[in-house]
């Protein structure tokens, strides 16, 4: 029995890790590109306070 056997168990957990590897590497890079086009539109100033409109009472 040789060391570099590798079981079958090992191939198909390896493989699911990737897989969730590549899901969680796009999830952020969906997250990132989000952000970057909400800051780049400028979202994230503060708006001036609105003046509160007294109707005559």
């Amino acid at each position: 029995m040789g060391l570099s056997n590798e079981h079958e168990m090992h191939r198909r957990r390896r493989s699911r890790n990737i897989g969730v590897a590549v899901t969680l590497v796009a999830f952020v890079a969906l997250v990132l590109g989000l952000t970057m086009v909400k800051v780049t539109r400028g979202d994230f100033e503060k708006r001036p306070p609105q003046a509160e409109v007294s109707n005559g009472n």
